[in-house]
Parts: structure tokens; sequence; C-alpha cells
């Protein structure tokens, strides 16, 4: 075993109820299967973070807690090997926030859910992201997720991290499911590429290495992935 993807499902801005394993695991377990079927003969593991509550909470941030919880669970559990985080929708701000852990040395945010921009509330951090691979990917018809907030974001982290890009993904809403197969393909060339060092496809090393906004508002073409040479 040589790599670990925790996979961090998406959540409610507030709740403490416990949220149901099939149900949040759901929104994760298509990508975990692409992301096992890759890696195989790198032999990657990859896990479904069990959150304590559904809900981020304010200030107590309980999925990027729990996000952390869970590189360390790795660390314990298989030493010293690269973890990536990827989730979705809250599921990705918790990545975003707890990809600072010295496991981590990728994170991929499908979607995430960040907070509105409000003068008495300090913004979301992005120092944390530094030295790591980053990649946000979101649809232009969100009616969940802003997408110009995780643009933002980008660009505030894009200051202090060079590896990040963020691809968009015209007409495309809060699940992605119109370009599912474009989206899935673009995550594992990223994760496989981060934790592997597989060759990025030529849009990936693209996005990375233009200068902000073109790397960060990078379209997704059409058929992406049925053609990708690594």
């Amino acid at each position: 075993m040589s790599g670990v993807v925790l996979l961090l499902p998406a959540g409610d801005e507030i709740s403490g109820r416990r949220p149901s394993p099939m149900l949040a695991a759901a929104s994760v377990r298509a990508l975990g299967r692409r992301f096992s079927r890759a890696g195989r003969a790198e032999g990657l593991v990859a896990h479904v973070v069990h959150y304590r509550y559904r809900g981020w909470n304010g200030t107590a941030a309980h999925l990027a807690q729990d996000a952390s919880w869970a590189a360390d669970e790795v660390v314990r559990r298989y030493g010293d090997v690269p973890v990536c985080l990827a989730g979705v929708d809250m599921g990705g701000r918790a990545a975003l926030r707890a990809g600072g852990h010295e496991a981590v040395n990728s994170v991929l945010a499908l979607a995430p859910w960040l907070p509105e921009d409000d003068v008495a509330v300090p913004p979301e951090p992005v120092k944390q992201l530094a030295g790591r691979q980053v990649m946000i990917v979101h649809g232009t018809n969100d009616q969940r997720t802003d997408p110009e907030l995780s643009f933002r974001l980008a660009q505030r982290a894009k200051k202090a991290n060079r590896d990040i890009c963020r691809f968009e993904v015209h007409s495309d809403g809060h699940g992605l499911h119109q370009h599912r197969d474009e989206v899935h393909a673009l995550a594992e060339d990223f994760v496989m590429g981060a934790l592997f060092g597989r060759a990025f496809s030529r849009p990936v090393e693209d996005a990375l290495a233009a200068p902000p906004p073109l790397g960060l508002r990078m379209p997704l073409a059409a058929g992406f992935g049925r053609s990708l040479r690594h």
C-alpha cells in the first residue's frame, strides 16, 4: 500500500444529528470505486470518512476535524504514505480546511460549499494549502454552492501556492451529473498524478502552470478522459 484517498461526503451547514453512513457515502462511492480501480497496481486504498455530525457547525468545523482525525488514523494504520483529501459539497470545504495535515500531499474539492464573504467573519483560510497540490472543480450553473466563491478562494490560495488549479464545468449543476464521466476522469487524472507521480494530462498541466485567472477558470472539455495519455 503506497497511497490513501480519504473521501469526504457532503454535509449540512448546521446540524447536530448523526449522518446515515449509507446515505452519506452515496455522494462519493462511485468516485472511490474509480480511484480504487485506477490505483490498484500501486496499492491505493480509498476510505470514506464517516462524520460524527452532519453539520459543519460554525467555528466547531466538525467535518474538518473529522477529516484531520481520519488523516491521523491513516498515519497510525499505514505509516508514512501520501494522502489525498477528496471532498464534495461541504466535504470539499472540509478537504480544503484540513489540507494542512502533515500526511496530506493533495486536495480535491468538487463543488465545494464555502461561506459567503462577510466582513464580520474571517475569510476561509488558505495558508494551510501551501506545499500541497490542489484541484477545485465547479459547475457554472451550481445553484447550491456559488462557483464564484470557490474561484475567489482559489485566487487567494494561488498567491501562497502555485500548485493549485480550478476547472469549470460549463452548464453543469451542483451534482456535476451532466458531465460526470469527464469530472471523474479529471479527478482520477489529478489524484493518480498527485499520489503516485503519474504524468498529468495536458489540460491539468496547463491549468497548474497558467497564471491566474486562466488556470483557475480552466474549462473542462467535453469528452475529457476518453484518450488520456499517462
